[in-house]
This record gives C-alpha cells, structure tokens and sequence, in this order.
C-alpha cells in the first residue's frame, strides 16, 4: 500500500501577550505603554517526523486578537497542502495567500493581512528548514539563485530589480561564501543595542546600561527621542557622556514629527554626533524622508520597521530618501518578500540595519541578515542588528549575544519555536499569568518578560 503524503492538518493560533508596560521597556515617544505581544501560528503536520512550523506577527497589545483573527481567517489556503511541495516551493504558498482577491482588497499587500501573510509564510519557512536539517540563514545561503529567484515577486519593482539582477547578484554573492560561513560560525554578526533608550528610563539608568552596552562589546546604541526637545538634549548629552565618542549612537523618533520638525530637532541634537535618525517621519512619506535626509546629513536616515512591503522600499531607494535600510522579519509578506528587499538594497549600494527587538524580532531577523552576508553582499561593513535584551528565554533557540554580536544559529528552523509552557501561561485573556493578575494574586514569573 502506497505511503500517504504528509500534509499540513491544522492551523493553530493563539493570542499571546506581555505585560513590558509595567517596567517601560520598549516606551517611546509614540507607544509610551507597550506590551509587546505575538500573534502567533502553529503548522501541524501528519508527518512522521513530528516537525512543526511556527511564525508570528509582532503587535505591542491591544489589536493583537485582531491580527490573530487575521491569520486564522487563511487557514483554508493552508489546510491540507502537501508538505513536499510546500518546503520545495514555499512561494507557492507566498503566492497564493498574496493573490487571494478577495483578501487583496483589504490591503493590497499592507496592514493587518499582509502581515498576517508574513505569519503563515514564516511558519512554512520554519518548517521547511526543520524538515531540511537546517538553521534558515544557512537554508537559504547554500539554495541555488535560481531557486531564490523563482521565491520572489517582481511585481511592482521590475523597473528597479528584475530577476536577471536578482540572478547576477546572487551568483556574484556564491563567490567567498565558505569562507564567510566559517567567520560568521567564528564570529558572528554586529549587534547594537536600544536597551538603554527606553524613553521611560531615569538618566541613572540610562547612564549605567550604557555604560554596560560598551563594556559588554557593542559598537552602537540606540535612544528614543521626539516626546520633548530639551529631554532628549539632555538625554543625549548624557547618553554621549556615559558611552564616549568612539561609539556610535543613533537617535529614534518613533514616527513622531513632520517634516520640518524633524529637520529642526535633529539639527538640535546634532552636536552629540548621533549616527542616524531614525523614522523622523510617517512610513509612508517618501519624498519627506528625502527632503530630510538631504537638510540634516550628514547624520543618516534610518527607516524600514513601519514600511508595509516591497514596493514601498523601492521608492525610498529610487529617491534616495534613506542612508539606512530597516527591514523586519514581520511587517512584510514573510521571508518571499525579505528577499526581495534585501536585493532590492544591494541592487542600490544600501545597507541593511534590521529592526529588532520586540517579541521574537531579534529571533528570525538574525536569519535575514546573516543570509545577506555570506550570500548577497558578502560584507558586514556598516550594517548592525538591533538587539534588546528581553523575553528570549521564552524561545527555543533563544539569540546569544557575545562580544556585541549574534551567535550563528545552529538548530534547524527559523528560531521561532515558542516555549510551550510561555505560550500556556502569556495567552491572552485566559493563560495562567493573566488570570492571576485578574484576581490580584501574584503572577508567575514572567522568565524574562522584563528587562
């Protein structure tokens, strides 16, 4: 009797949520409260391998139930798919959820169910790497271009990047790449920091974390600015003063001004020498981030986290709006997407600082950047990591840092393996923590939740 093919036979999602409000990690002048959470998936399989895709989109609380709704709602384009086609083409997948028409008039390619499209598709790429034996930088580092290419869509970029490029360049990016495996195995990735800039942190504790930031080997920190000029003055100054002047400290608005405000306060923050600035403006505002840039260099501009998919990215880059690329592992349409814009950055000679940092962010978006190195641009030369220290442990494969760099992972997967006792006790209303701290009681500890 013929073997049965294995499939995927269930979508699971669950509401899972942090309480990082009570300490102010992750404040900034925009999300003064935020309780970093995840919308979360699970891929269930019939193989008997017993492996599982795990992805999620990240929300900082309220909402989060929405974009849970979100995900659950393309199950049935999941259901059922076999599971060798679906890990020897995860663009199959990519394709059908983006060109649902039905679900493309609530976007196209933007918000809730993009992102929601970025949980699923992650999850497929954390499976396919599972299946594979493989961590998903080192997946896609050894694929053949020709198979990377035929991952992305083009739509909307061909006048920028079309898949002869994307082609030669991967082709050009196999050149050296066992060489840079092996240093990145020995090394690791650069890493920078945002845990000391929480906008909610007394200048004492700014002071010592910044501190602890360079000793513990970082070349870069990151502080929030943009609720209140003079605050940020002296929070720059001694930010500037704790850190010295040999490492770089980029600056974070959040979003937070228009386009001349934030011409005037970065101009006003200029003389503590800070790297880049970063979201001075809507996500959305192409020409006014191009305006900025060229008012305020020759402190960079620094956007991605917020940008809602490929397309956008490629006229930020056509307009020379930005000196610095932030791409994140869950804001697009999962990892298709990514590649695309990691290309569509090397195409223009841009580098690529990834947005990380909120549940899980630091997770998946090592794999992305430690791919563009051994793979696509061979260089970590002005390129850097976020990293903040909390809610790792809530992971599997929680990121190591050593000497202010990201350890290669080396377990198979996208590293997005949830614990299954965090997931238990965070999901939202009903998990243990949360009925606990509904009748006053104690709450388990949060094993890391915060900083």
């Amino acid at each position: 009797m013929p073997a049965t093919t294995p499939r995927v036979t269930t979508v699971d999602t669950y509401d899972i949520r942090f309480p990082t409000s009570r300490d102010l990690d992750g404040s900034d002048a925009m999300n003064p409260d935020p309780d970093y959470s995840a919308a979360y998936v699970v891929l269930r399989t019939d193989a008997a391998d017993g492996h599982e895709g795990h992805g999620f989109t990240f929300t900082i609380g309220r909402g989060n139930d929405v974009q849970v709704a979100a995900i659950r709602s393309l199950r049935h384009h999941v259901v059922g798919r076999s599971l060798d086609a679906l890990c020897a083409d995860p663009g199959t997948l990519h394709r059908d959820l983006v060109g649902d028409s039905q679900l493309r008039w609530l976007g196209p390619e933007k918000g809730v169910m993009h992102m929601a499209i970025g949980a699923v598709v992650n999850a497929a790429w954390d499976l396919t790497a599972k299946r594979a034996g493989k961590p998903l930088w080192q997946l896609l580092a050894e694929a053949e271009p020709e198979w990377l290419v035929r991952q992305i869509d083009f739509r909307y970029i061909a006048d920028a990047l079309t898949p002869e490029k994307a082609l030669r360049l991967l082709r050009s990016g196999r050149e050296g790449a066992a060489e840079r495996t092996a240093r990145l195995k020995e090394r690791g990735y650069p890493a920078y920091t945002t845990s000391p800039g929480w906008l909610g942190h007394c200048d004492e504790k700014l002071t010592r974390l910044a501190r602890q930031a360079v000793a513990d080997g970082f070349p870069q920190i990151k502080l929030k600015v943009g609720a209140d000029l003079a605050d940020d003055i002296r929070r720059c100054r001694t930010a500037r003063e704790a850190i010295g002047p040999g490492i770089r400290m980029a600056v974070d608005a959040n979003q937070r001004w228009g386009i001349d405000e934030a011409i005037r306060w970065t101009r006003a923050l200029a003389a503590f020498d800070p790297y880049w600035i970063e979201e001075p403006t809507s996500p959305d505002d192409i020409l006014g981030h191009a305006a900025i840039r060229e008012a305020v260099a020759p402190v960079k501009v620094a956007t991605g986290e917020h940008v809602q998919n490929r397309v956008v990215f490629k006229q930020l880059l056509q307009a020379g709006a930005l000196d610095i690329l932030q791409i994140d592992a869950a804001r697009v349409g999962g990892v298709n997407e990514n590649l695309a814009i990691l290309l569509l950055a090397a195409e223009f000679g841009v580098p690529v600082c990834p947005h990380a940092g909120g549940v899980g962010l630091c997770e998946l978006v090592q794999h992305l950047s430690m791919f563009d190195y051994v793979a696509v641009t061979g260089t970590t030369d002005d390129r850097v990591i976020e990293y903040v220290d909390h809610l790792h442990d809530h992971f599997l494969d929680p990121v190591v840092i050593r000497e202010g760099h990201y350890t290669a992972p080396a377990a198979p997967g996208f590293s997005a393996t949830m614990r299954p006792q965090s997931i238990a006790a965070f999901t939202y209303p009903d998990g243990e923590f949360w009925v606990e701290d509904r009748a006053g009681h104690e709450p388990p500890h949060t094993n890391g939740a915060t900083a």
